[in-house]
Formats: structure tokens, sequence, C-alpha cells
């Protein structure tokens, strides 16, 4: 940034050295002043410039910067009630799923509960015929 300034520092000074000039030969307007006088007037004309320029610039990122964040925190909010969405979503996908479980889980244990039932009637008649057959057996 300092070249930067430096060299444009050097042009507005080539430049004013030039306007101005340093011939005796043409008349003009310069209120009195001599060639050194008026140099320096478009001098200090060209640093005004040149400085009102830089804040008219940085005034310009400035609001580009602020518009900039105003962007960034309008989509960070976005983004948050996206989340916020996903993870309600998500909680209740959760819950529904915790429920099928359960179900599942009821229905697991009435199987259980039927198929022992069923193994203690098998069980059953299959002690009733041994023991019909002890009988037969000891006839």
């Amino acid at each position: 940034m300092k070249t930067t300034t430096i060299s444009l520092s050097s042009i507005v000074l080539a430049a004013a050295v030039l306007m101005t000039g340093c011939h005796k030969a043409e008349p003009t307007d310069t209120n009195g002043m001599g060639p050194a006088q008026a140099a320096g007037a478009a001098v200090d004309n060209a640093a005004a410039n040149t400085a009102a320029a830089t804040r008219e610039a940085a005034a310009d990122t400035a609001a580009a910067a602020d518009r900039a964040g105003e962007k960034i925190d309008a989509a960070t909010d976005r983004a948050a009630v996206k989340v916020d969405a996903a993870t309600d979503r998500a909680a209740a996908d959760m819950k529904e799923a915790g429920a099928e479980v359960r179900q599942e889980s009821k229905e697991a244990a009435a199987n259980v509960k039927e198929g022992a039932k069923d193994a203690t009637a098998a069980t059953g008649r299959a002690l009733e015929r041994t023991g019909e057959k002890m009988q037969n057996a000891s006839k």
C-alpha cells in the first residue's frame, strides 16, 4: 500500500509540474504566483483530491463490509433455522423408532410367551405318552 501511495504521489507531482510548466513565455492566470508556487498549489490540490478519493473509497469499502456482514448474519440465521429443523426431525424420527422398537419388543415377548406355552404343552403330551408307555411296559 505504501508503494502505491508513493508511486501515486510521484505521478501527481509529475502531472502537476507538467501542467504548470516552467515557461515564462506562456501567460497564465496564477494570481501573482511564481511557477514554484503554482506547482506547490497544484500538488496541494492533487493531494486534497487524492485524500477525498481515499476517504470515499474507504467509506465505500466500509459499506461493502457492512453489507457482507449483514449477508453473513442472514445466512447464519438461515443455517441455524435449518439445523434446528433437522434436529427436530431427527428427534421425531428417533421417538418414532423408539415406539416401533417398544411395539416390536412387545410382539416378540408375546411370541416367546406363546412359544413357551406351546413347548410346555408339547412337553406335557410327551410326558403323558412316556407315562403311558411305562404303564403298558409294566403290565
